[in-house]
């Protein structure tokens, strides 16, 4: 529910919101604010670590970092997930790097300390040459890292107090589960180092109020039955409809996939009822029904669009506080991480999601080389967004500028979402801060601001 933006209190936070409708600057480029977010969010807070398919068999292992954090997760024999700190108990050298197989065993390269796939330690060279005190049982194993799956992802909490994963994810995961995000597999994986604050960059993503001025392209007037009542040929809005898929799909590289492009241009023709609006409800329902014929026959696990639809689960864009985002459109999504790497530097990952045959096998995904935001080689419509970004950081700066401010119906997300982090940055216990989760793990797209219950 929408409410008075001026009726919120704030939190005690330096450079907290204290109006929810203004984000002042400095909590995008601060280092002692960043340095809070270190210690109070991203140590308490559930973050994507990899995607299943990076590590799909028994040994597999990927490095995640996140700041001046290095995690190991490992798969299992039985197919699970675990995970350790990446740092050997000797002296602190990491005992992995990257992505790979451990072949049964981690090896410290420094000294040789050796660490089986469940973190337990196997063996330390010269042992005797040690103090009794430095070599007790259990105290010489891999760190544990809490880590659970959801949604075809492994994910960590450097923290031991948060709630389990999916109460932390909720009410997105009962919707991405219905989409069944647990199938998509990767298609291509990209990587941009952006030179902003790495809520600035998420915050780009969330609101549509930017569309027109930076996507023109999206902007299709044929899509839409005239305002003023002139009478429309139900044609042109199918014509206006099949412009926007082909511009999302090449624009995206795959947001819409090229299959369900091709799906969609073979009912161009299709007959129409005559009125508009029931002429498009009726394209867009045999559209679904084509999409998931077509899939089912070939072997993807896919959803029924339509049933989607009528269940009022058929959000475009699902958030996970605080830095995943998944955009499913009819058989496929894209996907978002969001890391930062320094106050004024962000790491943003993309993917391209889809649905391949249940049992076909398929490579790892290779990890993505790190490209400039200006580099050429970006799809139309990430390159538009990374064009704005730079600017507005170095704009925040200027000794004029204060404060952000927050359009209430437009552009709610922003706020809700900096005074969730608001939240964690005021130390509060994770059942204070599940309200302000359930109220921004949503679709954030046109969100109001709301009350989120801190």
């Amino acid at each position: 529910m929408a409410i008075d933006e001026r009726k919120l209190s704030a939190l005690p936070v330096p450079y907290g919101m204290e109006l929810p409708d203004r984000a002042p600057k400095q909590r995008y480029y601060d280092p002692d604010f960043f340095r809070l977010e270190a210690e109070l969010l991203w140590s308490r807070a559930w973050q994507m670590a990899c995607r299943l398919e990076e590590i799909p068999s028994p040994g597999d292992f990927a490095e995640y970092e996140i700041l001046d954090q290095s995690v190991v997760v490992v798969r299992t024999d039985d197919l699970g997930v675990t995970a350790f700190q990446n740092a050997c108990r000797h002296r602190g050298v990491k005992v992995a790097e990257g992505r790979g197989t451990c072949d049964g065993t981690f090896t410290c390269p420094f000294h040789g300390w050796c660490y089986g796939a469940d973190g337990k330690n196997r063996a330390v060279t010269r042992r005797k040459s040690f103090s009794e005190h430095n070599m007790q049982p259990g105290d010489l194993d891999l760190t544990p890292v809490r880590c659970e799956v959801w949604g075809g992802c492994a994910w960590i909490n450097l923290g031991h107090d948060a709630p389990p994963l999916r109460q932390c994810l909720e009410p997105v995961a009962t919707v991405l589960d219905a989409w069944k995000v647990e199938s998509l597999r990767t298609e291509w994986w990209y990587a941009c180092r952006l030179p902003v604050n790495w809520k600035l960059a998420e915050e780009a993503f969330v609101e549509q109020y930017h569309v027109v001025q930076t996507h023109p392209q999206l902007a299709i007037p044929e899509r839409y039955p005239p305002r003023d009542g002139r009478p429309t040929d139900p044609r042109t809005l199918v014509d206006g409809e099949l412009h926007y898929l082909r511009v999302m799909s090449e624009g995206m590289a795959g947001m819409v996939h090229a299959d369900d492009v091709r799906i969609a241009e073979g009912l161009a023709a299709m007959e129409l009822p005559g009125d508009p609006g029931e002429a498009m409800a009726t394209w867009h329902r045999r559209l679904n029904d084509e999409v998931v014929r077509w899939h089912r026959e070939a072997g993807h696990d896919v959803p029924d669009l339509n049933d989607l639809e009528a269940r009022g689960l058929n959000e475009p864009m699902g958030y996970c506080f605080p830095h995943y985002f998944v955009l499913p459109m009819y058989s496929s999504a894209s996907s978002y991480r969001f890391r930062p790497l320094g106050p004024e530097e962000t790491l943003m990952e993309i993917w391209s999601l889809t649905r391949y045959a249940k049992g076909e096998k398929r490579p790892p995904p290779a990890p993505p080389e790190w490209w400039e935001c200006d580099d050429p080689r970006w799809p139309p419509i990430p390159a538009q967004d990374f064009s704005n970004l730079p600017r507005q950081q170095k704009g925040l700066h200027n000794k004029g500028f204060e404060y952000m401010r927050l359009s209430g119906p437009m552009e709610g997300h922003v706020s809700n979402f900096e005074r969730t982090v608001d939240g964690f940055l005021a130390g509060l216990p994770h059942e204070r801060l599940l309200p302000a989760l359930r109220e921004v793990n949503v679709n954030p797209l046109e969100r109001p601001i709301v009350d989120i219950g801190l």
